[in-house]
């Protein structure tokens, strides 16, 4: 029952933050869960990030990214700072990047982790692997997404299924001229029936 508990209590305290929720089976065959990344002797191992809308399966995410995250874990430092931090947040979500989200504002582990890495406490920051990308900018944040490995479109989202068209409707036919009507004279004059 304190498994359920405390699960349930994890899931509702990372859906208000839009963080991961990781779920792995060690060695022995014990059922862990989450925030952070599972070890690397894990068997088997899920991602779930809540909160966005957007559900990640590691087990059915593309091998390209699975590689990408274990290469190259994106972390976003983001708070309620505005347009920057929405716009990071949509590229993030648009891409479809498994991301950890942290708020130094509420969480004082993040905000030490934040001024261990840049110093200070300025939001938005993205890491990637080891980069370091401060503030928002979209052309930065994409370079350092694409050198990190990550796929410009997100393999999460489904294109469209574009509809049939229906056959065209065929045209309705150009009324004729009649023959009775003569072109006007160029000189003004109508043209009378030649005897």
């Amino acid at each position: 029952m304190k498994h359920w508990v405390f699960l349930i209590t994890l899931i509702l305290s990372t859906m208000s933050f839009g963080q991961s929720v990781y779920r792995w089976v060690d060695k022995d065959g014990k059922v862990f869960y989450s925030d952070q990344p599972p070890p690397a002797d894990a068997k088997s191992s899920q991602q779930k990030r809540l909160g966005s809308g957007i559900t990640i399966d590691e087990d059915q995410t593309p091998y390209a990214v699975q590689v990408a995250v274990k290469k190259n874990p994106v972390i976003a430092y983001l708070t309620n700072c505005g347009e920057l931090c929405d716009s990071a947040r949509a590229l993030l979500a648009k891409r479809g990047i498994p991301y950890t989200a942290r708020d130094p504002e509420k969480n004082t582990n993040d905000a030490a982790a934040l001024r261990k890495q840049i110093g200070g406490l300025e939001v938005p920051v993205m890491m990637v692997g080891e980069t370091q990308v401060k503030g928002f900018d979209e052309a930065n944040w994409n370079a350092a997404l694409d050198a990190g490995g990550y796929p410009r479109l997100s393999p999460f989202i489904k294109a469209p299924v574009p509809k049939k068209s229906e056959p065209a409707a065929p045209a309705a036919p150009t009324p004729a001229s009649s023959p009775a009507a003569a072109p006007p004279a160029q000189d003004g004059k109508e043209n009378a029936p030649q005897p």
